[in-house]
């Protein structure tokens, strides 16, 4: 190390230690805004996430970091609060039991409608989105472009801009088929080279928008299918509760919800039918019409 690094180190060089009233503070905060559910033993991993904030805002402390936070009427710290808390670790074709039960099960239902509209609630960095409009298009072909359409939310901001831009290192697409290598994506060169693109025609299937699942949000659709996979591990029950049922009433009758293997509904009450782990289904039978796409 340099004198002058010494003498000048960066501000702050080193993150604070996290207090117990500010690991506190912080867990009430991510809890009340995104249904993050920090226990105890977790503050390890907070001050770690949040080091990088703590360095780039030169704060002294957790405690002015979170001042900083809650007195940003904007509410972009919130967001870069959550970025930085996020996990968003995911792969395509992740647990692909669900893509085969899709295919056997729920789209020769669906076969028939001028138009399909799926929901990737917590679609991350787009590897779900994205691995949905693959299975549609390997089942339909060209006509999937034109029928199909994929809204897909996350309270990330970051994990949207990433999802946006179609782009994923090589090792992400692991278990894809190689012909859907072919098929969908654009091989990188040059410095993009050990990196593949999304095709535009499957790009422009995908509708990002920034969406926080705890809180209130407007029905502007039925679907058929929706995929919340991965998220509600990180919620406690009363969390998890409000999230299922206010998804399950954007379900039409006859609909699918997936949630992640990790997950379970017990102790959650719904009036969602289970149909084998990880899958549930809203009681009725759905109309088998088109469904409006938000505006």
């Amino acid at each position: 190390m340099s004198k002058a690094a010494v003498e000048h180190p960066a501000a702050p060089a080193q993150v604070q230690r996290l207090k117990p009233q500010e690991f506190e503070a912080i867990r009430r905060l991510a809890y009340d805004k995104f249904g993050l559910d920090l226990r105890q033993g977790k503050e390890e991993l907070v001050a770690a996430r949040l080091g990088k904030r703590m360095r780039e805002g030169a704060f002294g402390s957790f405690d002015e970091y979170y001042q900083h936070v809650v007195g940003d009427h904007s509410g972009e710290a919130l967001i870069g609060m959550i970025d930085a808390l996020a996990t968003n670790h995911t792969s395509f074709l992740r647990e692909v039991a669900h893509f085969e039960f899709l295919k056997q099960t729920v789209l020769p239902g669906l076969r028939d409608r001028p138009r399909i509209e799926f929901w990737s609630a917590a679609c991350s960095t787009g590897e779900e989105p994205y691995t949905l409009a693959f299975t549609l298009c390997d089942q339909w072909g060209a006509d999937a472009f034109r029928r199909v359409r994929i809204l897909a939310t996350d309270i990330s901001t970051k994990a949207l801009a990433a999802a946006k831009s179609g782009v994923y290192p090589a090792e992400r697409f692991s278990a894809v088929p190689p012909a859907w290598l072919r098929q969908f994506l654009l091989r990188g060169e040059g410095r993009w080279k050990g990196s593949y693109r999304i095709k535009p025609e499957v790009r422009s299937q995908v509708e990002f928008a920034r969406l926080n699942l705890v809180e209130p949000f407007s029905q502007h659709s039925l679907f058929p299918v929706i995929f919340c996979r991965n998220v509600m591990i990180y919620f406690d029950k009363r969390t998890q509760e409000g999230v299922v049922n206010r998804l399950a009433a954007c379900l039409e009758p006859g609909g699918y919800l997936f949630i992640g293997h990790a997950e379970s509904l017990t102790g959650v009450r719904h009036d969602l039918t289970y149909v084998r782990p990880a899958i549930y289904r809203k009681p009725g039978h759905g109309t088998g019409g088109g469904v409006r796409w938000p505006t």
